[in-house]
């Protein structure tokens, strides 16, 4: 869907950048070698990312108060900086209710290797796979369309 205005190339790549985010907050996610190798060219930004204390705070608060609710920000560069954000608040939630279960888990008896490595590579793909589905709307000046997590971000960028 592209309304509200047409958008420029500076507009498109603005809206890429913030999904660098989640793509960095599911870096732990990332065990099979495969996958891994996807972050090579990232691991510079991934050490400085987890490197600062409370980094991935203050940039959350940073893109939600100066771009987020900055409405003389353009909304089409508002919304994907949003969904981007919830993005990675589903990956860090998907990895607090993952450890909790481990902790349950511990006498269970599913294979903790196995659960964890099929819970972990199915978050990763789904976190990965909808950034970059976002990021290719994106180019194109188009909103990216995710179940649930757009339609938040659309009632959190009303004008």
């Amino acid at each position: 869907m592209a309304w509200r205005g047409g958008t420029t190339t500076q507009d498109r790549l603005l809206s890429c950048l913030p999904y660098l985010l989640p793509f960095i907050e599911v870096s732990s996610f990332a065990k099979l070698p495969l996958l891994r190798s996807l972050y090579i060219p990232f691991i510079p930004l991934i050490q400085l990312y987890y490197g600062i204390p409370f980094a991935s705070l203050i940039i959350f608060f940073a893109l939600f108060l100066l771009v987020v609710r900055n409405e003389k920000v353009q909304h089409f560069i508002r919304f994907h900086t949003l969904q981007a954000l919830l993005l990675s608040i589903f990956a860090y939630l998907c990895g607090a209710v993952l450890d909790l279960i481990g902790i349950v888990q511990q006498g269970a008896s599913i294979p903790e290797p196995l659960f964890q490595s099929v819970m972990f590579t199915l978050i990763f793909v789904a976190v990965v796979g909808a950034s970059i589905y976002s990021i290719v709307q994106a180019v194109r000046g188009l909103y990216a369309e995710i179940p649930f997590i757009s339609e938040a971000a659309y009632s959190g960028t009303r004008d």
